[in-house]
């Protein structure tokens, strides 16, 4: 087993907050995309779904409740801890939760219809290791079957900056400049109010990433596309009418090629060939 997260990651994660990121205010836009392009794109249940990343079980815990076979894979010991709390807290289990690593999976090979990587690819820094951790994905899926990939936007975070959040980098303009150069984000102080060691990508990146490691592009989507910098989202999220048009209006912009890179995240769906 390969070393399973760096040690800025580990610290960042042992926080425990990402267990409960996505389940209020304006955060939960991404939950609420996210899902809705899991129930469009995933075989029907009771299909094999294999969560590489899959924290405390934000998006295992419903598709098992849906009726799915859930693996859950988290390579932070206490997301391993709450994902199973959590499933036993919603009385639903799922079918294993295991710490590992995404780029050495303990998972069968041709086991999976499914695999999520929601987290990983943007904690792993070298094109090496992201491609690594696809061509397991592309191991344990059978032939045809689909994994779907998230991956952080190299401009969002520039945006987000400028509509007065938290500056992009700690290290103020000049390190602003060297992020949007290379995509590496570090934050060797360790404030949490600034997020880990990660990797943002331009959408061009990761479809190349995909297509190096054997898989097949079916579609690369803007998730939340830019509507967290809109004031007062957490309010319209939680109106119905309000928050059905947010989605609405997203899922038709969402295969929009010049609007990718604005968005906060993308993610794309891939197909393990036919001959896998």
């Amino acid at each position: 087993m390969l070393s399973m997260v760096d040690a800025e990651i580990l610290a960042y994660y042992s926080r425990g907050l990402e267990r409960d990121r996505l389940a209020s205010g304006r955060q939960r836009i991404e939950f609420l995309r996210i899902w809705d392009l899991l129930e469009r794109c995933l075989p029907a249940a009771p299909a094999t779904v294999v969560d590489v990343g899959g924290g405390a079980g934000v998006y295992a815990i419903p598709l098992a409740s849906a009726g799915y076979e859930v693996h859950l894979v988290d390579p932070v010991p206490l997301h391993v801890e709450q994902a199973a709390a959590a499933a036993r807290q919603a009385g639903t289990p799922l079918a294993s939760i295991s710490a590992g690593d995404a780029r050495d999976l303990p998972v069968a090979d041709d086991s999976a219809d499914t695999v999520l990587l929601l987290g990983p690819l943007y904690h792993l820094t070298s094109r090496e290791d992201r491609i690594a951790a696809l061509r397991e994905a592309r191991r344990i899926l059978r032939p045809g079957a689909i994994v779907v990939a998230k991956a952080l936007s190299r401009f969002y975070p520039v945006f987000e900056e400028l509509a007065g959040g938290i500056p992009t980098s700690p290290e103020g303009l000049a390190g602003t400049a060297r992020f949007l150069a290379d995509g590496q984000y570090r934050n060797p102080g360790g404030d949490p109010a600034y997020f880990t060691t990660s990797y943002f990508h331009r959408p061009e990146e990761l479809a190349d990433e995909l297509k190096d490691a054997g898989l097949e592009l079916r579609q690369l989507v803007a998730a939340s596309g830019s509507v967290k910098l809109l004031r007062g989202l957490s309010q319209l999220l939680d109106i119905p009418e309000a928050r059905d048009h947010l989605l609405s209006v997203l899922r038709l912009l969402e295969a929009e090629p010049s609007l990718l890179g604005i968005s906060q995240n993308f993610v794309a769906i891939a197909q393990a060939p036919a001959d896998n």
